[in-house]
Parts: C-alpha cells; sequence; structure tokens
C-alpha cells in the first residue's frame, strides 16, 4: 500500500483534487456572484494556474522551476478552451452551468495531468549557472 501512495500519477490523484475543488469553488463563487461562467472559468482558470503550478510542481513533479510556467499556462489555456466548450455543449443539453462544469473538470484534469507530464514536466530544470551566456 505504501508504494501506491509513492507513485505519481496517485500524488496526481490527490492534488488535483485538491486544486479542482479549489478551482470550482472559485469558478462557482463567480457564477453565484452574477458573472457568467465563461468569464468565471477564466478568473478561476488564472486563479488555478498560479495556485496549481506550485501545488503540482512541488508536490507531483517535484519541480515548480519557474521557467516552466510558461509551458503550464499554455497547457491551461488550452483546458480552459475545452472547459469553456464543454460547459457550453452540457448547457446546450439544458444542464446547469454547475453541473455541467462538475462534469467537464474530471476528464479535464486527467488530460491535464497528460499534457503536463508530456510538455511541461518532462525532466527536472536544470538551473543556469551564474555566468552562463
Amino acid at each position: 500500500m505504501r508504494r501506491l501512495f509513492q507513485h505519481q500519477f496517485v500524488h496526481f490523484l490527490f492534488v488535483g483534487g485538491f486544486n479542482t475543488a479549489f478551482g470550482f469553488t472559485v469558478f462557482s463563487l463567480f457564477v453565484w456572484m452574477g458573472i457568467p461562467y465563461a468569464w468565471a472559468i477564466a478568473m478561476s482558470t488564472i486563479a488555478g494556474v498560479l495556485f496549481n503550478f506550485q501545488t503540482l510542481g512541488r508536490l507531483v513533479f517535484k519541480d515548480s522551476d519557474w521557467r516552466r510556467i510558461g509551458r503550464f499556462t499554455a497547457v491551461y489555456l488550452l483546458l480552459y478552451a475545452i472547459n469553456v466548450g464543454g460547459v457550453a455543449l452540457f448547457k446546450q443539453l439544458g444542464l446547469n452551468v454547475y453541473l455541467a462544469n462538475a462534469i467537464v473538470v474530471g476528464p479535464l484534469a486527467i488530460l491535464g495531468y497528460v499534457l503536463q507530464r508530456k510538455f511541461v514536466f518532462t525532466s527536472p530544470a536544470s538551473p543556469t549557472p551564474r555566468g552562463a551566456p
């Protein structure tokens, strides 16, 4: 059992669950305040990028080097577009915005892990030596 909790994907599930709860809470708060869902998703995504970069980088991938923030943000922009499209689709099917987003965030979390592992945290970032060009 201990070995299972040492696996990176298991760490991701725990940290991702926490990050998802954070993002969904921010999203829900904005929608409750009357902000349109696309803007609420955008603002919760921005908050999530900053929060999740630290939690995922440190706790899952053991690397929170800020030089990776550009690629991390690019992945989140893609996830944002898919999120808004998914919510719009489920709203057209008659679901309310909260349930629609709740359905979309699970698959997005898994996609996010795959993309982060493949494009952002591919290998440990090596610090640039002082004086190096």
